[in-house]
């Protein structure tokens, strides 16, 4: 008997599609990174993409736990003098609440090569709307 080794051609790839409303940030994150990942396909080794598409929809009502809503800041330096900006997560989450989630994904993913082509099969989306009816998504319930 010979050692399965997973390649390339064994990957099959689906469409899933997650309403996060009313779902708590992080805990969606944790399990989407797990599914970008593939870690629940029985031939899951971590020097592969070995994971499936993932369509989030109702970005923008998501919730977090605590006060987080206030006390949660996003800081960036734009290069200049005096560029420090910061912004807190209801700033973000009214202005931008599918960066705020694609955020929380990558920061659970692998660095480098592999997590950033992983991030590739991420679409999040604010509203209840997409455009990826033709791949036919199906609907997945999170814990």
């Amino acid at each position: 008997m010979k050692t399965f080794s997973t390649t390339p051609n064994d990957i099959e790839r689906e469409w899933f599609v997650i309403d996060a409303e009313g779902m708590v940030l992080g805990r969606l994150a944790t399990q989407v990174a797990s599914i970008l990942r593939g870690k629940e396909k029985p031939y899951f080794v971590p020097y592969l993409d070995t994971g499936d598409h993932v369509i989030i929809v109702n970005a923008d009502q998501i919730r977090v736990t605590g006060n987080k809503m206030e006390q949660k800041v996003y800081t960036r330096y734009t290069g200049w003098p005096g560029g420090l900006r910061t912004a807190t997560l209801k700033d973000r989450m009214e202005k931008e609440p599918d960066k705020v989630v694609r955020g929380a994904i990558k920061g659970m993913l692998p660095r480098g090569p592999l997590g950033r082509q992983m991030l590739t099969k991420l679409h999040v989306y604010a509203g209840s709307d997409h455009p990826h009816e033709a791949q036919q998504p199906k609907p997945r319930e999170l814990q």
